[in-house]
């Protein structure tokens, strides 16, 4: 039999779809670089987003349908990625000087208070950087600043001879807060125009690194901070977070149509405290009230994301400094935090499949999951 080409190996590879785009990964121009050493074949799977829920059941589909093909005795397949970053909606103005090593920006929003918004923005950006991503996070609550005490962090961040800021640091992820140059008890009384400024320099006066995600934390509500975030950063998504009881529901309603109205795309709504678990009969219960969340998403025309439980160590470990994907990642809050991770990068990934790219396009990077 004649020696194993390229062709062949990318023949074998033909059959392994992704569960997104439903087409091959050859046909999408995933498989990358491949390498022939008589029988040691080599190469590299692309993918759309470091975050890829399924990266290693591709890598295990590859190798085994390579393994298959006569001749060949080792394979070898390096799982990359090259982040894509989506174009700003017409509505969030498209400033390409703001947020340009960003690759794509979460708004992580809610219509009223004290339904876990933070909890969730935090535990979403630990989950997407635990799957591989370069993360960031963004805390725009002026009012009520949360992510410090949240991700154990304190002290003014430092402040470049050009008067930019430097992102502090907290498991992998680069942060930002007006907690961090205000101080923990300092009161925040400001008016719309101070609010419109401290947050268009925390768009613009942020030294980002390159991320693959930055997530924005923002205040609850649709007043002057939500409005100046929605027309002034270049959002590629946006995720509504609601609790069950019908008065969550009535403002979730009017933070989607918030974004709705500035053609902000909204990714999906995240059902918090949805469901308690009891510790001594193993039963779910609905402590306030279910099916309302599945109701608004269908009349809004947007999917239900994830159901996230009840969960009293949840508030405890953010209290710590010590959210819930590092610190419990197997429990039920922190599984559904880590599937609403991978449900938000496939669906930037789907966005940005059919959008020109957000960044320069002689800009790119390859990231390696670890």
């Amino acid at each position: 039999m004649g020696q194993i080409s390229e062709a062949d190996v990318l023949e074998a590879l033909r059959p392994i779809e992704d569960p997104d785009f439903h087409r091959s990964i050859v046909d999408l121009g995933f498989v990358k670089n491949v390498q022939l050493d008589g029988g040691r074949v080599s190469f590299a799977i692309e993918l759309t987003t470091p975050a890829c829920p399924v990266k290693e059941q591709f890598k295990q589909a590859a190798e085994r349908a390579v393994s298959a093909l006569a001749g060949v005795n080792e394979v070898e397949v390096t799982m990359t990625a090259n982040t894509r970053g989506s174009r700003p909606s017409s509505g969030n103005g498209g400033k390409p000087e703001i947020l340009k090593s960003v690759r794509n920006v979460i708004a992580v929003a809610s219509g009223k208070g004290g339904v876990g918004k933070s909890t969730v923005a935090v535990n979403l950006a630990l989950a997407l950087q635990q799957l591989g991503a370069r993360v960031g996070v963004l805390d725009c609550d002026i009012y009520g600043p949360s992510i410090p005490l949240m991700l154990h962090v304190s002290g003014e961040p430092r402040v470049t001879p050009e008067r930019k800021l430097v992102p502090k640091e907290s498991y992998g992820l680069e942060l930002m807060s007006i907690g961090f140059l205000a101080g923990e008890d300092a009161p925040v009384i400001w008016r719309g125009p101070m609010v419109h400024g401290i947050i268009r320099q925390f768009l613009s006066d942020v030294l980002w690194g390159e991320l693959d995600y930055l997530v924005l934390d923002l205040p609850p509500g649709t007043g002057d901070a939500a409005l100046t975030l929605t027309q002034t950063a270049p959002l590629s998504g946006a995720i509504i977070v609601t609790t069950p009881q019908e008065v969550a529901l009535i403002d979730a309603r009017k933070g989607l149509k918030m974004f709705q109205r500035v053609n902000v795309p909204v990714l999906g709504i995240v059902e918090n405290m949805s469901y308690f678990i009891c510790s001594g009969c193993q039963q779910r219960h609905t402590l306030f009230g279910e099916g309302g969340v599945e109701r608004t998403a269908e009349d809004l025309g947007v999917p239900l994301l994830v159901k996230i439980p009840l969960q009293p160590d949840v508030v405890a470990a953010g209290d710590k400094g010590n959210p819930t994907v590092l610190s419990a990642p197997g429990s039920p809050a922190g599984e559904a935090f880590i599937e609403l991770a991978g449900t938000v990068a496939r669906k930037l990934s789907l966005l940005t499949a059919e959008a020109p790219p957000l960044l320069d396009g002689n800009i790119e990077w390859v990231n390696t999951p670890g």
